[in-house]
């Protein structure tokens, strides 16, 4: 017995499938990770590979963890690398070894999202631009839309680019002005950069091609369009690229995605994985029914082995306090005949719904956790301490350096730091090393100033032979940020800085071998996300439907099943027929995520989206009537009103020429003959305009057949 025996049939071929380009169009429940960890182990147990000649990419860390974890028991020790990573952390590994070519240090900082709002903040204030959080949002998405043209990195970014006072009149050289003296990256520069380097240089673009021999990438269907032009670059000499993903479980094309890349992949050979280890027979016929109305897919019917299992139950209640009252009673019933609370997930299209949920659960004394609350790399006392790391992992890091001048409190004000700003501007210096040359000056020279130069110096000596953790330990301590949150009592804080610290432990025990530098672990940690750090516990799940990707429970109850609300009105009329179709796939990965029960509940009332009743979804409408039993009774005409509904939004997201795609995406490049290069910002109220950014930071709205992609005549 070999451990192929472990396989299906499909998910053999999918792992024998070595050479050439190769799609696995992999349904929810499938066994994809399944398929993709065997396949790693078959290139390097039965063909030979050498690991360092494989590239996996996935798109969250908590995946690319769980994947490594289940290589490493199925392959020889140590035959398997850090190659196995999401796509930004394949950049970082990437520009680590090559950024010098651009004149950048091999220890650039990477600025998550907070540090681009203190960058964002301090450019508004120099160009005058009032500030908000709605307009520090609005600055971020136009730098992004701008920096989506490319050229920025020539023009701004290199060492022989200048950057004249009157060009920093402009939003992105303003904000690259700033990352330039930090030499910080942020996300879109991770991608760029690679990109650039690849693209401007043939020896390093040569030696990356020539050493990954494979690469494999798990939920092709969530790439972009930057994202699958590093994956074609790279793997443009062996041609041996295996992408894995389901288009029917793509719901993030508003951020970007582009499944038409994956529905339309040039491959040799096609794999379908359609037998489904998760849910029950009943749930299946479910979501197949439902996403079978979609348009821009590749068919295929999930199927499973288990036993029938329960009925699909659709509740109807004649108010929103009796839907939420029929949930709480099925959860009583459940718990009562053994279920534990961590088997439940309440699912919702949007945050707001969570209200009454969350209330009536209380009532009940029943715990629950909002999943999805602020992410713990952003909080506060987190970022606190990383900035502590990074400045002394980086003297030159301002953001960091502003941060943490003053927390906890030295009673080093504003006047301080503004008159301490000027005199780095008139030396070309960082703050930190300002403040150094300066500290003798009677406006710097103050006992509180000198200990923190003290503290950071301290920090940089023993960060010299210390492991990062009893380093931030140490700088927890004689930072005074421990001291401060005792005397506060915050017992949370508390506890997040001392899992904080688990976690830097957690992290030199899985790369000891590597030996980790700090400027390694403060970039890889820049690049966690909420789904990477999650304490489980004996709770009920409440999550937005976008938050459920990728998890499963034994018993899910989707709730709020109105038309306008679930599809989403607005998604609709923004973005039309490919917007319904979106709302489609979100709706067929909520049913997906259930392994022994699905509850699909929806109410009457007001509904605040259409400014009128309520009525059941046009989903509901779609699935077969002997698929689910219904609860409570539905007056014909709330059926005969969602059908109204349905053609009033139909009429209006009547898009020309339809067929299941959309022209262009939102951040893809485009040309116009007239107005030159522009990036996507919105597809247009009609369906067939797009709002396009152009180089000169001009917008403009036309429609498709007037604008065409860069590689493609117009």
């Amino acid at each position: 017995m070999t451990f192929l025996d472990d396989l299906n049939t499909r998910q053999r071929e999918a792992v024998t499938s070595t050479e050439g380009r190769v799609r696995v169009i992999a349904g929810a429940g499938t066994g994809k990770t399944k398929a993709l960890t065997y396949r790693y182990a078959y290139l390097v147990n039965v063909l030979g590979i050498d690991p360092a000649n494989i590239l996996c990419l996935t798109f969250t860390n908590k995946a690319a963890s769980e994947m490594r974890q289940r290589i490493a028991m199925m392959v020889h020790s140590g035959d398997y690398n850090d190659f196995v990573c999401t796509l930004h952390g394949f950049c970082v590994k990437f520009l680590r070894k090559e950024i010098y070519r651009l004149g950048f240090p091999k220890s650039f900082t990477i600025l998550d999202e907070e540090d681009s709002k203190a960058l964002a903040k301090e450019c508004m204030d120099e160009l005058g631009i009032k500030r908000t959080e709605k307009t520090v949002k609005n600055f971020l998405e136009g730098i992004g839309a701008d920096k989506a043209l490319n050229g920025y990195i020539e023009a701004y970014m290199l060492p022989d680019s200048v950057i004249t006072d009157q060009m920093k009149r402009s939003n992105l050289a303003c904000f690259i002005s700033r990352q330039m003296k930090n030499y910080a990256l942020d996300f879109d520069d991770l991608m760029n950069f690679t990109l650039f380097i690849l693209d401007r240089f043939a020896d390093a673009r040569e030696k990356w091609q020539n050493e990954l021999n494979y690469i494999m990438v798990d939920e092709a269907q969530d790439c972009n369009t930057d994202d699958w032009n590093l994956i074609e670059k790279l793997g443009a000499k062996h041609h041996n690229i295996f992408v894995v993903g389901d288009p029917d479980q793509c719901i993030y094309e508003w951020r970007g995605a582009r499944p038409a890349k994956f529905v339309d992949f040039a491959s040799d050979k096609d794999v379908i994985l359609d037998e489904n280890y998760r849910s029950t027979p009943k749930i299946l016929d479910v979501a197949n029914c439902v996403i079978a109305n979609n348009k821009n897919r590749i068919p295929k019917d999930l199927f499973t082995r288990k036993a029938e299992g329960r009925a699909v139950i659709h509740f109807h209640g004649k108010t929103s306090e009796e839907e939420t009252a029929w949930i709480i009673k099925q959860l009583r019933i459940l718990i009562d005949a053994g279920a534990s609370l961590s088997d439940f997930a309440i699912l919702y299209r949007s945050t707001y719904q969570s209200r009454a949920l969350e209330q009536a659960l209380l009532n009940e004394h029943l715990e629950y956790v909002i999943w999805g609350g602020i992410r713990f790399f952003e909080r506060k006392e987190i970022k606190d301490t990383l900035s502590y790391m990074r400045l002394v992992a980086n003297q030159d890091d301002d953001i960091s350096f502003i941060r943490i001048i003053n927390t906890p409190s030295r009673k080093l004000g504003r006047a301080f730091l503004d008159r301490l700003k000027e005199t780095a501007a008139a030396d070309d210096t960082s703050l930190f090393r300002a403040l150094k040359a300066h500290i003798g000056d009677k406006e710097f020279d103050k006992p509180q100033a000198r200990e923190f130069i003290s503290l950071i110096e301290d920090g940089m000596l023993h960060a010299r032979t210390a492991a990062i953790s009893d380093l931030m330990n140490r700088m927890l301590d004689r930072s005074g940020i421990k001291k401060a949150l005792r005397e506060d009592q915050d017992e949370d804080r508390l506890e997040n800085i001392d899992e904080l610290l688990r976690s830097v432990r957690f992290y030199e025990e899985a790369h000891a071998e590597e030996e980790p530098t700090l400027v390694e672990y403060l970039q890889d940690i820049a690049l966690y996300t909420n789904a990477d750090y999650r304490k489980d516990g004996s709770a009920i799940r409440l999550m937005t439907i976008h938050q459920a990707k990728g998890l499963e429970f034994p018993f899910v109850f989707i709730t709020g099943l109105s038309e306008g609300i679930f599809p989403n009105m607005r998604t609709i009329r923004e973005y039309k027929k490919n917007g319904e179709e979106e709302e489609r796939r979100l709706m067929y990965v909520a049913i997906t995520r259930a392994q022994k029960a699905l509850f699909l509940t929806e109410s009457e009332g007001y509904n605040v989206s259409t400014k009128m009743s309520k009525y059941p979804s046009r989903f509901l409408a779609e699935i077969k009537k002997n698929m689910v039993v219904v609860e409570g009774v539905i007056p014909d005409e709330l059926w005969r009103g969602t059908k109204n509904l349905i053609h009033v939004l139909d009429e209006e997201s009547f898009t020309p020429g339809y067929t299941g795609g959309s022209a262009f995406a939102v951040g893809e490049a485009v040309i116009h003959d007239i107005f030159g290069e522009g990036t996507i910002l919105s597809i247009g109220a009609d369906g067939s305009t797009f709002e396009v950014r152009f180089r000169d930071g001009s917008t403009r709205h036309l429609r498709a057949a007037f604008l065409h992609r860069p590689d493609l005549p117009a």
